[in-house]
């Protein structure tokens, strides 16, 4: 299955003064010629009745051995009422479920009713478990969430371990990126779907936000956001030219040539576009795809993503999900990435 790609563009990127002095080019040129999708069934994370798992995390590979954690439910297909679990791989095909990962947060707390979500940054030593998190709708008689897209506020937060096999604990009773007051900031009904990256000795957090303007109609109008650190651990701060992308529905994004990239999903204006951006915040579109693009899709984490301003390499493969149908239960699946320049 192949998705031809017919721009070839030049982008003319603004880059700080920092990075000029770096000897870098502020002019960027990226050339996509083609760009591929394909396929594969992951043996133990695959169709199960009366099992959802979807939404996974990016992979890491730790001493021969591959992980990846996800939501996992055995209610309903959505991942509203959930947790986190995880599973290793040898080969990155056959899978072993481990268990949870991360519990829904205590009684009384912002991420009480389901955790979901997750990705990984390695850094400092550690495993640091970004996720998203609900409590139950205020004032709802049976304490369930309602998704009304009125006061169902979502948040990020952020639990630690020192392996991937270890128990990961809260660093915060709060979340470490929050929801805008402002309700018709595009991020100010949902912050979800973190990506970590480091570059330019800084920690770039790349997030979805939908905004309470757009009430039912938000999923529409989903865009890109993005939070800055100086540590692993936060906190966060929103970035002044939020948001980034004007479309898109879940969060992808890698180092390539120096830069980021990122798969922009179906869902906008923009919608199932490659964007990249030298710099990391003024993505400009580079390739155009079809349908069979992954869905709430994790990449193998090369090296990490440690350094993405030195990083040429892109990534060729990572773990997608299958919706599900009226035979099917939500899965994850292997999907491999081709782009060709």
């Amino acid at each position: 299955m192949k998705n031809i790609v017919l721009i070839l563009i030049t982008l003319s990127v603004s880059v700080g003064i920092g990075n000029c002095q770096n000897g870098r080019n502020p002019t960027a040129e990226i050339i996509i010629d083609e760009v591929e999708f394909s396929y594969s069934e992951l043996k133990g994370l695959g169709s199960e009745i009366g099992v959802c798992r979807r939404d996974p995390s990016d992979i890491i590979l730790v001493d021969g051995i591959y992980y990846v954690w996800y939501t996992r439910t055995e209610k309903q297909y959505s991942g509203y009422d959930a947790s986190i679990w995880y599973a290793c791989s040898e080969d990155g095909e056959t899978w072993t479920e481990k268990g949870e990962a991360l519990e829904r947060g205590e009684k009384g707390s912002w991420d009480e009713y389901s955790v979901f979500t997750p990705n990984m940054l390695k850094a400092s030593g550690k495993y640091y478990l970004f996720y998203t998190g609900v409590k139950p709708t205020e004032g709802n008689a049976e304490g369930k969430f309602e998704n009304n897209s009125i006061n169902d506020i979502t948040g990020i937060g952020i639990a630690v371990a020192s392996h991937p096999d270890s128990s990961f604990n809260r660093i915060f009773s709060e979340p470490v990126l929050e929801v805008s007051e402002k309700p018709g900031d595009f991020d100010s009904y949902r912050v979800d779907d973190a990506c970590l990256i480091y570059k330019d000795n800084t920690y770039y957090l790349y997030y979805k936000g939908r905004s309470r303007k757009y009430g039912k109609e938000g999923p529409r109008h989903t865009k890109l956001g993005l939070a800055l650190s100086d540590t692993p651990g936060g906190p966060y701060l929103k970035h002044k030219s939020n948001p980034l992308i004007h479309s898109g529905h879940e969060v992808m994004a890698w180092p390539y040539e120096g830069g980021i990239m990122s798969l922009v999903s179906g869902h906008g204006p923009e919608g199932k576009t490659l964007q990249y951006a030298s710099d990391g915040i003024h993505f400009k579109i580079v390739a155009s795809f079809g349908d069979d693009y992954p869905k709430a899709p994790g990449s193998y984490r090369i090296g990490d993503f440690t350094n993405a301003s030195e990083q040429k390499e892109g990534i060729s493969w990572g773990i997608s999900m299958f919706y599900g149908n009226d035979e099917k239960w939500p899965h994850l699946l292997k999907y491999t990435l081709r782009i060709r320049n």
